[in-house]
């Protein structure tokens, strides 16, 4: 008589149940800009989305707690002026991410195919990654859990793994994905990069790779085949990635 054996897992019982109405902030009208983004940052106490408005560049600001004041001798009156005001992309921005480590220290990367790091104490560009790095549009950068690293990927169909202190590509693997569709790649722990892509047959795919050995992926999984482009986002107090898509 055979048993059964069950995979042993520690993602067997991670669920995600959602939040009661009276939790929820509803009639909120999300940007419908193209750019495959997740349109949102959170911390403990705010989420911040991009919405739709004429001209574009609108945000919200919205308390997790839907108390309408600012705590811990904050805010007490409405931030009308910016504290500083960074200048230098010749086209679009599209992804902006704080250094993990260094105070004051923003990625920013725009349409015009260039990475900019910046000071935002002074609010100059300090490191400039220019289209020779990257010649065509740039769908994710990610930096490493120490920023010592970045990693990108590139409609060229190229990850790159970059150092920004440098400016030179450590590492780079071209089409981690046979599909056309857009490719996300982040940063997860012990110095690997997880990439979303989609196969030749159009299945969405997520791959795990060594930084150091870029050849074949560490792992390949086709998920389905759905059309949508998978956000990876890596929460290292769990070890656990998340994917999202629209």
């Amino acid at each position: 008589m055979s048993r059964q054996v069950v995979r042993s897992s520690k993602f067997r019982h991670v669920f995600g149940q959602p939040a009661k109405a009276d939790q929820c902030y509803e009639d909120v009208r999300v940007s419908q800009t193209t750019w495959d983004s997740g349109f949102c940052a959170v911390n403990p106490k705010f989420v911040a989305l991009i919405c739709e408005a004429s001209g574009g560049g609108a945000f919200l600001v919205l308390p997790l707690s839907k108390v309408w004041e600012i705590p811990d001798g904050g805010l007490v009156v409405p931030l009308r002026e910016p504290v500083v005001t960074l200048e230098g992309h010749t086209k679009r921005v599209g992804i902006v991410a704080w250094h993990p480590t260094a105070q004051n220290v923003l990625l920013s990367a725009g349409c015009d195919n260039v990475i900019l790091v910046w000071d935002v104490g002074t609010g100059a560009a300090v490191l400039t990654l220019g289209p020779d790095v990257h010649p065509d549009t740039i769908y994710s950068v990610d930096w490493s859990r120490d920023g010592g690293l970045i990693c990108t990927s590139c409609r060229d169909k190229r990850v790159r793994i970059i150092e920004p202190r440098k400016g030179t590509i450590v590492a780079e693997k071209d089409r981690p994905h046979e599909g056309t569709r857009p490719v996300h790649a982040v940063f997860v722990s012990e110095g690997k990069i997880l990439t979303t892509g989609f196969s030749r047959m159009s299945e969405r795919q997520v791959a795990l790779w060594d930084t150091k050995h870029l050849d074949e992926p560490l792992s390949l999984q086709e998920l389905d085949t759905s059309s949508g482009v998978l956000l990876p986002f890596f929460d290292p107090d769990t070890n656990i990635v998340y994917l999202c898509g629209k």
